[in-house]
């Protein structure tokens, strides 16, 4: 999905030069005040001189195409969901992130293990943009691998110890009732280790399933044996735990959007739904790239009036997930460049 398909877009030509000055003032005016803005406050941002007549009709003309909306008896207008995607995809001048907060920023990932970098970096989101900021971290079925161990635990279970290039540790327990003893699942494992580096759970697994298939016709029964345990131990766990790491959530409730406990409740209970979520945002990510939704446009009543800036992360194909989630009256022009460095920065971490 495309999150912009879901709302009919605004051809650049079709707006005037005056539009396009005035729906940019009224976004940035509105992302700092968080309130409707008139057009006194218009004239200040443009950069052309307007009569008060001209922006009355301008904002007017923006009505019609749906692009700002009265919220109430004010005056003031605000920009409308659509209004916020016109922006972001036409109008917004994305500033590139200082050097020192880049240099801070690779500070806070320097050293840092595997397990715990997507902790830092959801920290890191929710601290520097004042949103929540969050972290799917990789699910060891789209992970390359490093190695792999095998522990006998009882008579019929056997612990999987797989090892990430990045150096994350995944375990689980498999089923097995052989009466193979702890020397003999190590030969196993020293031979799958053999097979398995450098590939995911899917790629592992499908070797080895052509590497059984092609041994049918030979009587190698320690081999088949290897083979047999190997692609239970690199099963694919598609339907496994989604670990979704948040930073911290105060800085959300500052924003007045958040003072209303029914929203935030709904926005809580959203983000508590991991399946939901990753579903939201692998439709956003299926483009690449740094990407924003608007809630209307993903169809989920806990993002109503919210954005979501997300970006994937890993080198070679997509790994997880990373962003902010916050009220649609975000700093998009601060947000998004700092989502994307963070992406490239933790693909960098894990690469290295």
């Amino acid at each position: 999905m495309d999150p912009s398909g879901s709302l009919k877009a605004v051809e650049p030509s079709h707006l005037s030069e005056r539009q396009a000055a005035v729906l940019r003032a009224i976004v940035t005016a509105y992302v700092g005040e968080a309130a409707p803005i008139g057009s006194k406050t218009v004239s200040h941002l443009l950069p052309m001189n307007l009569s008060p007549a001209s922006i009355r009709s301008t904002l007017t003309e923006l009505a019609a195409l749906d692009l700002v909306e009265k919220p109430h008896a004010s005056a003031g207008r605000v920009p409308t969901d659509r209004g916020l995607r016109l922006f972001v995809d036409q109008l917004l001048d994305a500033d590139q992130l200082a050097a020192y907060e880049r240099r801070t920023i690779a500070y806070s990932l320097d050293g840092a293990e595997a397990g715990s970098l997507a902790a830092i970096a959801s920290q890191l989101l929710s601290e520097r943009t004042r949103q929540l900021g969050f972290v799917v971290a990789p699910r060891i079925d789209r992970v390359m691998l490093r190695h792999l161990s095998l522990v006998r635990l009882t008579t019929d279970r056997v612990l999987v110890v797989l090892v990430s290039q990045s150096g994350a540790t995944h375990r689980r327990v498999i089923t097995d009732a052989s009466d193979d003893d702890q020397v003999k699942l190590d030969r196993i494992a020293a031979m799958l280790n053999e097979r398995i580096v450098g590939r995911t759970l899917v790629e592992a697994r499908e070797g080895l399933v052509r590497e059984a298939r092609a041994l049918r016709h030979r009587a190698d029964r320690w081999l088949e044996r290897v083979l047999e345990l190997g692609t239970l131990a690199v099963a694919p766990d598609e339907d496994g735990p989604i670990d979704l790491v948040l930073g911290t959530r105060l800085a959300l409730l500052e924003q007045p959007e958040f003072h209303d406990s029914d929203r935030i409740r709904d926005l809580f209970a959203t983000v508590e739904t991991k399946e939901r979520l990753v579903e939201i945002l692998d439709g956003m990510l299926e483009a690449g790239g740094t990407r924003v939704a608007f809630g209307d446009e993903v169809d989920e009543p806990g993002l109503h009036r919210c954005a979501v800036v997300a970006s994937s992360y890993g080198a070679d194909a997509p790994i997880g997930v990373l962003g902010v989630i916050g009220p649609s009256r975000m700093d998009f022009g601060r947000v998004i460049p700092l989502v994307d460095f963070l992406s490239h920065a933790i693909t960098e971490k894990l690469s290295a």
